[in-house]
């Protein structure tokens, strides 16, 4: 019995490792339908903005991160995420009302980086190509202070 509780405890553990070891090839899904995943083949550096309709930092942040998604939308890639879990239609409602024309991710990726739900919104991470986490954002950013901040970075 003994011997089968620690064979049960060893193949557990290396169940845990396998999966922990890969979550950064793991596909996020995106409102848009399609997949995403962080350090892959792509060579670009992600973007990921938390939002929602109650902040008003968040509101005024949007143009500025649209302009800078579509201006740079060859080299990074900016994603949302709504703070308030919002799916489906509510999203797609959400999305409308402030004017939000990135793709946002369905499921929150912080698991990847074992980082905690953010305290204050706006947030906004960097992941460069590599899936690694580079900075952590906290406060509304603008066009500038994204395109000085890659621009240093990359």
């Amino acid at each position: 019995m003994a011997g089968r509780v620690y064979f049960l405890k060893i193949k557990f553990v290396a169940v845990f490792f396998l999966l922990t070891s890969c979550q950064t090839d793991r596909d996020f899904l995106l409102q848009d339908g399609s997949f995403v995943s962080f350090g892959g083949d792509e060579g670009r550096w992600t973007i990921i903005n938390y939002w929602a309709t109650w902040c008003a930092p968040c509101r005024h942040e949007i143009p500025e991160l649209n302009r800078f998604a579509l201006d740079y939308e060859d080299e990074y890639l900016l994603l949302g995420v709504n703070f308030d879990g919002a799916t489906e239609g509510e999203l797609i409602k959400q999305t409308q009302e402030l004017g939000i024309k990135f793709n946002n991710l369905l499921e929150d990726p912080r698991v990847l980086w074992e980082l905690d739900r953010p305290n204050v919104l706006p947030e906004t991470l960097i992941i460069d190509d590599d899936g690694q986490l580079r900075h952590r954002l906290v406060g509304p950013q603008n066009y500038e202070s994204l395109v000085r901040l890659l621009n240093d970075s990359s």
